[in-house]
């Protein structure tokens, strides 16, 4: 395969893999917005513990999504290990996301029903996207060997480095030796 061929390859990839986090992602916006708002308005909650509660039902739905669609084909064989990964990351991008609403709030005192939303919507995209690298590199991450997405089995994220790495972990009798300079 040649060089460009590979390279569309790994691109296609990505692309299937956004997507597939996107659909899994949009369906779990609307969970968390639902959520939140259907807490705002039938509970006393103060906004932030409202989002923080409407986050983890968020979380808890899109890990399920994603474990058994987006990354379906990654490594199952550590699942605790995955599942902690999972909730410490979700964690991070939860306090992303609240410290947003957080700040505009009771920094700015942006504090109606209208502004509460597009600060928890602007949370969670600024979260989505340290979630992706997150989950991508870290948690999900490929079979040795499988020729996955970019890099994810040796923790590194960039996709310039996931095919010299793939094909180095082969047996010389499985594939030819890789045409062109090695990458360090």
């Amino acid at each position: 395969m040649s060089e460009q061929s590979a390279l569309r390859v790994r691109l296609e990839q990505l692309v299937r893999e956004i997507a597939k986090f996107g659909l899994v992602g949009g369906i779990g916006l609307l969970v968390n917005m639902a959520a939140f708002n259907v807490l705002r308005q039938t509970t006393d909650l103060p906004v932030v513990r409202a989002s923080l509660l409407a986050t983890v039902i968020a979380i808890a739905c899109n890990y399920v999504g994603f474990r058994h669609f987006t990354y379906r084909d990654r490594d199952k064989t550590r699942r605790t290990r995955e599942a902690s990964l999972f909730f410490a990351f979700s964690a991070a991008g939860m306090v992303i996301e609240n410290g947003i609403l957080y700040a505009a709030t009771y920094g700015f005192g942006w504090d109606s029903p209208l502004q509460n939303n597009f600060f928890k919507f602007l949370g969670i995209g600024i979260g989505t996207l340290f979630r992706f690298w997150s989950y991508r590199t870290w948690v999900f991450r490929t079979i040795p060997g499988a020729g996955g997405t970019a890099g994810a089995e040796d923790g590194e994220a960039g996709a310039a480095t996931a095919g010299p790495a793939i094909l180095e972990q082969r047996r010389p009798e499985e594939s030819p030796a890789p045409v062109g300079p090695r990458v360090p």
